[in-house]
């Protein structure tokens, strides 16, 4: 059965792409815990985070660590917090967003009905920092 991830990444569900390659796409989360929460995710199903094999793992925390240097940019944020939880959906994903602080990690603060016209703009600012970093060709139009 195709997680709700899965059904993103097809295009059947709607999603805000900020990165898509061939093995990991990241699109933004519908319930942020700050603007410009990214969530990193395989293309692949798989359960959790400990059963991808080392590659893609590696992967995942690249195209991590690339998101978390453009949202760090756009939100001149001190930290970049990463969470793999894991309990949301059964399809691995990293958490990615902008911190100042631990309780930006509380996802008891997330925001479970964001402004859709933020979250174009949150995702809009990532793409043009993405390119700005180097990674056009991973960035969709």
């Amino acid at each position: 059965m195709s997680t709700v991830f899965s059904k993103i990444i097809a295009g059947e569900l709607p999603g805000r792409f900020v990165w898509q390659d061939p093995d990991v796409v990241a699109f933004l989360s519908i319930a942020p815990l700050r603007p410009g929460h990214a969530l990193v995710v395989p293309r692949r199903e798989i359960d959790q985070w400990t059963a991808a094999g080392d590659g893609l793992f590696a992967r995942c925390t690249a195209v991590a660590q690339h998101v978390g240097r453009a949202v760090q940019r756009v939100w001149d944020a001190p930290r970049v917090g990463l969470i793999v939880a894991g309990f949301e959906v059964p399809h691995m994903h990293l958490h990615v967003f902008p911190t100042w602080g631990m309780e930006d990690f509380d996802f008891g603060r997330a925001d479970h009905n964001p402004d859709p016209a933020a979250l174009d703009d949150a995702g809009d600012r990532i793409r043009a920092a993405l390119r700005d970093l180097g990674h056009g060709a991973e960035v969709p139009a």
